[in-house]
């Protein structure tokens, strides 16, 4: 199931991102490079927490509109269990810690 998706390529939005990162670390000097590499990582977690919130949005709204979590499970190419987890907002570090706490106990 997992890897049903993590096979797919990534749409040329994505790849364009991806390709802008590559981009930051491969163009310029080094000192470019490390300002501009810098500047990412300071934005990151902003970034990152609105991207989860994008994804957490766009996994309700599948659910909502009746699409079982098995079946955005098989979507995404994650567990079912994962699925819940992202439309609860919980992060997969959240999750673990849980976990972790649980057998603690």
């Amino acid at each position: 199931m997992a890897d049903d998706a993590a096979d797919k390529a990534p749409d040329e939005e994505v790849q364009r991102v991806l390709d802008s990162i590559d981009g930051l670390g491969a163009d310029g000097s080094a000192e470019d490079r490390a300002l501009r590499l810098t500047h990412l990582l300071d934005q990151w977690p902003d970034t990152h927490a609105k991207v989860r919130a994008a994804r957490q949005q766009a996994v309700k709204e599948l659910h909502d509109d009746g699409m079982s979590y098995r079946k955005i499970a098989m979507l995404l190419g994650v567990s079912f269990g994962r699925v819940r987890q992202i439309i609860d907002g919980e992060s997969a570090g959240q999750a673990k810690r849980k976990k972790a706490e649980a057998g603690d106990e």
